[in-house]
């Protein structure tokens, strides 16, 4: 198709043809609002005025936080018993490895890990041979 070319009359027509458009959706657009206008007057009558919020004093701020930290320190007080106390104040003192202890639990651990090395190698050769009779079954 070979393009129109464009003259003043049909961008003029063009324009008138917008703008009465935009006239029709201004309309359009003025009567929503109207619709929202009366929908708020309705609600603001039956709406209960709001009330302002309180405003406290430093002073009485103070002396409401003061107040509350005496309640705290004495339950806290309260709720510690004499032997926690104790426990808190005196720790016992951390234990030490001797060398000669520790010398001690490496010997048995290596006699215990020999122990269970022999095991296993008295029980591989049994499992060995049953192994092998199986494979040679197999083939």
């Amino acid at each position: 198709m070979p393009a129109q070319k464009l003259n003043a009359e049909i961008l003029t027509a063009a324009i008138e043809g917008y703008k009465t458009q935009k006239d029709r959706i201004d309309a359009q657009i003025a009567e929503i609002r109207q619709m929202l206008a009366v929908g708020r007057t309705e609600r603001g009558i039956a709406a209960e005025p709001q009330r302002r919020k309180r405003k406290m004093s430093a002073a009485a701020r103070k002396r409401i936080g003061d107040a509350q930290r005496k309640r705290w320190a004495e339950s806290k007080k309260q709720a510690e018993s004499p032997s926690e106390r104790a426990t808190r104040e005196a720790p016992k003192p951390k234990r030490k490895l001797s060398a000669a202890g520790r010398k001690r639990i490496i010997e048995a651990t290596k006699r215990r890990w020999a122990a269970v090395k022999t095991a296993r190698q008295t029980q591989q050769p049994a499992m060995a041979k049953e192994a092998g009779t199986k494979t040679t079954s197999k083939r």
